[in-house]
């Protein structure tokens, strides 16, 4: 494959992949808030947001994919600006309905466009009942769309994409060492949206069979499936019934597992897959043990009884390690125990390869696998000691990806920590916010609790989260190259 060389019929533009393929999306999303606008208008709603995304979108798509291009595979530091700038400008166009017919300011449109492109579910809105079934729609609609891949959607329904996607592809999904069912990229994409829909599908029919509106179903399988966590409905998922809270945590569960493996187990009839999988391993065994432990402190300190000890916690297990943020119970009113529990697994993460959000199991396996080494070096100075995960041996490219993530994580995590901390001087708030934007998981503590929203925060705390959902939602590494010169020489090269 060759890296795209202008020539005398390059496009104007000096980054031609980065401008084609933000086109492309804009134009696929003016389509998608076309539409919206029409049913709004057609149910008498305020459609005029919908009506003006889309003709800037479709207006600016065209002109996008006029002056961009897409020819061969682009290099690695085409494909990393290529993502970040995608997932940046997306939310800018899909704020337009929020601000335009949902009343916020541009800031606060942003910033929920933002959270739900990136699957966070940190919410501004303060007034549900201000808002029509299109806004709702439209809140849960792009999470669907982040939680697949904006990328990976475009290249099953463009295959000239499959070519020059191959690298930002790759950029866009999450994990140590990037997995594909086939040769073929295209396959692979296909594969993932064929496991997406399928459970898009059971969970609705199954939120439908338990007696959930058929508007909320909808509204709450997207965003159950993309781990996004936003609802219709104020009170989240404790507004409804216990069978719909254990299903929801069942439908959670998934959304953490790879979904490359379920597609293994659902189509390739490989039911062994999972438990060959050390990774799957982990994930099942911590939601296990933190389940048992915030169920049993649950019943010891908060007078529940067995069953709901146990519906409640496995649903905060569920929706805090996966990163969708539904609640079934105000878990900012818990004792702290409760507390330290949740907020913990907010740094863990599911699969690499889901739709969950922060630093993912595989990761943690790999520091497992480094401690365990140093520990047997103390013991056997010389001997050669390989580093594996399960039966797997890792190279060191995979141990120093892992290394510098878990840096940079720490260091994204800090910084807003920091600021919000300066800025709301409330620690709580400031720590759990923090680790609530990096890691795409949505509710925090405090005034930022899962009964409550991000309103009030401080216009410049805003702006740090809108950053720190951004910079989580994509591979840091990409992030942080934008800030390196190196990589924008190469741009100009």
């Amino acid at each position: 494959m060759r890296s795209w060389r202008r020539s005398a019929e390059a496009p104007l533009l000096p980054i031609p992949v980065a401008t084609y393929v933000t086109g492309t999306a804009f134009l696929g999303l003016g389509a998608v808030m076309g539409l919206l606008g029409v049913v709004d208008g057609f149910y008498g709603e305020d459609a005029l947001g919908f009506v003006l995304g889309a003709a800037l979108g479709i207006g600016t798509g065209l002109l996008f994919r006029r002056l961009g291009s897409v020819r061969g595979e682009p290099s690695r530091a085409e494909a990393l600006f290529t993502v970040a700038a995608l997932w940046l400008m997306i939310p800018v166009l899909g704020a337009v309905p929020f601000w335009v017919s949902g009343g916020m300011s541009y800031l606060d449109a942003l910033f929920e466009a933002m959270s739900g492109f990136t699957t966070t579910g940190a919410t501004v809105l303060t007034d549900f009942s201000t808002w029509g079934y299109g806004l709702f729609l439209w809140r849960s609609l792009i999470q669907w769309f982040g939680g697949m891949g904006i990328l990976a959607l475009f290249i099953v329904v463009l295959p000239h994409l499959a070519v020059a996607g191959r690298q930002m592809f790759f950029a866009e999904i999450t994990g140590v060492q990037k997995e594909q069912l086939t040769p073929k990229l295209r396959q692979t994409a296909q594969a993932i949206l064929r496991v997406y829909l399928t459970l898009t599908a059971v969970i609705l029919v199954a939120y439908l069979l338990c007696g959930m509106s058929p508007f909320e179903a909808i509204t709450n399988a997207l965003s159950t499936v993309s781990a996004g966590g936003f609802s219709p409905n104020p009170q989240s998922f404790s507004a409804y019934s216990p069978l719909i809270q254990w299903v929801a945590a069942g439908a959670m569960f998934l959304t953490g597992v790879n979904l490359l493996l379920q597609y293994r187990v659902l189509f390739g009839r490989e039911l062994r897959a999972p438990l060959r999988d050390p990774e799957f391993r982990a994930y099942g065994l911590i939601v296990l043990f933190a389940g048992l432990a915030l169920a049993l402190t649950l019943y010891l300190r908060h007078n529940y009884d067995i069953e709901p000890a146990l519906r409640h916690a496995y649903f905060q297990v569920t929706s805090l390690i996966t990163g969708t943020g539904f609640a079934s119970a105000d878990f900012a009113r818990w004792v702290v125990p409760a507390q330290v529990i949740l907020v913990s697994l907010m740094f863990v993460g599911g699969s690499a390869g889901s739709v969950g959000g922060s630093i993912k199991v595989i990761r943690w396996l790999v520091v497992g696998a480094i401690v365990r080494r140093e520990f047997m070096r103390v013991l056997h100075p010389q001997a050669v000691l390989p580093l594996r995960v399960g039966k797997k041996s890792l190279t060191d490219d995979a141990m120093r990806s892992v290394a510098a993530f878990i840096t940079l994580y720490v260091m994204l995590f800090g910084f807003g920590a920091v600021v919000l901390g300066m800025l709301e001087e409330d620690f709580v708030v400031a720590f759990t916010a923090s680790a609530a934007a990096v890691g795409n998981i949505g509710p925090g503590l405090g005034t930022v609790g899962p009964m409550a929203h991000y309103g009030e925060l401080h216009p410049l705390s805003k702006l740090t989260m809108i950053f720190q959902m951004w910079a989580g939602r994509i591979e840091l590494i990409a992030v942080f190259s934008l800030f390196t010169p190196e990589l924008w020489r190469k741009l100009r090269s």
